[in-house]
């Protein structure tokens, strides 16, 4: 399959997030997981600096919560369909620390509720559990609540030590996953699939978080933070009908 960039980030402009990819979510409601964190939009909790995009989370009294944190979304920006991602971190330490590289659909944001607007989940990671990465898909029929979704579980020592490649290769009717060069969930699309089954036809927006606590999460060690999730690139791609 050869593939062509849509867009990358290599962070190059010291400062906030470039506005042209990245729309900063703010908000302190729990988020259907009873996350403690408030997102913020300020340069406390995402900032760029010598090649280097990090997200801070902060123990921190900040409106209605006592950490702070950042979520950065492409909604609006940027929106896929198919098509490869490439994005280049690393995890940060802390138990109570809950950080990903996600993606949801577009259509949740007009009023199609979660998790029929479908989840992508490149990586998740939680502190109370160092070097398991999670990568799943979440529909109406397998999801979350149900513990049904499919699911891969990687364990590595050290993942958290230095930077990796976190990636997806997302097909019409198959959606892969990796880290660094090798892959390690394949999930193909049921035959004859719905929407409630297979909602991955439709356009997505991609987010980078940590958020902290809450019911996978876990308890937060104060002591633990501030965290840091750090990026070096963020790459997409979609399918070339060239060879390119």
């Amino acid at each position: 399959m050869a593939y062509k960039i849509v867009w990358e980030d290599q962070f190059e402009q010291d400062g906030a997030p470039n506005p042209a990819h990245w729309h900063l979510e703010t908000g302190g409601h729990g988020f259907g997981n009873n996350e403690e964190q408030y997102y913020t939009d300020r340069l406390d909790n995402a900032f760029v600096k010598d090649g280097i995009l990090t997200i801070v989370a902060k123990q921190e009294a900040y409106q209605n919560r006592h950490y702070t944190s950042a979520k950065l979304t492409t909604y609006t920006k940027h929106h896929m369909t198919g098509g490869r991602i490439e994005v280049v971190a690393k995890l940060p330490k802390g138990i109570g620390t809950w950080p990903a590289i996600w993606l949801l659909g577009v259509n949740m944001q007009s009023g199609v509720l979660w998790p029929l607007c479908g989840e992508i989940d490149i990586m998740e990671h939680v502190g109370h559990n160092p070097g398991v990465v999670h990568s799943s898909l979440h529909s109406q029929s397998n999801y979350l609540f149900l513990n049904n979704q499919p699911v891969e579980i990687v364990k590595r020592d050290g993942l958290q030590d230095g930077f990796h490649l976190y990636a997806m290769d997302w097909e019409s009717d198959v959606i892969r996953f990796r880290i660094d060069d090798e892959t390690h969930g394949v999930f193909h699309k049921p035959k004859n699939a719905t929407v409630e089954q297979w909602p991955f036809d439709k356009p997505f927006y991609l987010i980078m978080n940590i958020a902290l606590g809450g019911s996978w999460g876990g308890p937060i060690v104060d002591q633990d933070l501030p965290a840091r999730f750090e990026f070096k690139s963020v790459k997409v791609f979609e399918k070339s009908d060239d060879g390119e």
